[in-house]
């Protein structure tokens, strides 16, 4: 069996020299009462053809709403519990959370109760500063919030950028 691959968009924007990501919650049943070690980066399958960025777009926009402008970065790929792969992308913009336009899934419930209910994918967002990121995220996926740390360590800083130009 081939291995699972998704791919998902890490939003990020700086508040002075503060990081904030904006974090996913799934939703549904299985979710609704869990918080800390909930939270994700929006993502979803690689489907045949498709390059991992193109996805990490497509799932972007039907699990949170349309996708800031900008360049997309390479970020990390993460193995989530269940083994599958996730090519998480950096992007810098900004969303309102309150413009959450989430893609429903059907699901039987409650479990073998022969009726389908409808839930969205990701029932809200939130910005987040890292320190508040790194107790919501799936334990899974805290390295990616390290990987965006040590990319923006190594950009140049506002400052910088103005001093040079």
């Amino acid at each position: 069996m081939p291995q699972q691959r998704s791919a998902g968009v890490l939003l990020y924007r700086r508040r002075g020299a503060d990081i904030q990501v904006l974090l996913g919650h799934p939703g549904g049943p299985y979710w609704a009462r869990k918080d800390a070690g909930a939270w994700m980066v929006p993502k979803g399958a690689i489907e045949p053809g498709e390059s991992a960025l193109d996805a990490a777009l497509r799932e972007f926009a039907e699990e949170v709403g349309p996708v800031p402008p900008g360049i997309p970065e390479p970020l990390l790929t993460v193995r989530q519990n269940g083994g599958k792969l996730v090519e998480v992308f950096a992007l810098d913009g900004e969303f309102d959370p309150a413009a959450l336009q989430s893609a429903p899934f059907e699901l039987e419930w409650p479990p073998r109760s022969g009726r389908m209910r409808s839930y969205p994918e990701l029932d809200r967002v939130k910005w987040m500063g890292m320190a508040e990121a790194r107790t919501r995220i799936l334990a899974s996926q805290m390295p990616v919030l390290d990987a965006l740390e040590k990319l923006l360590a190594g950009a140049p800083g506002e400052q910088e950028q103005q001093q040079a130009g």
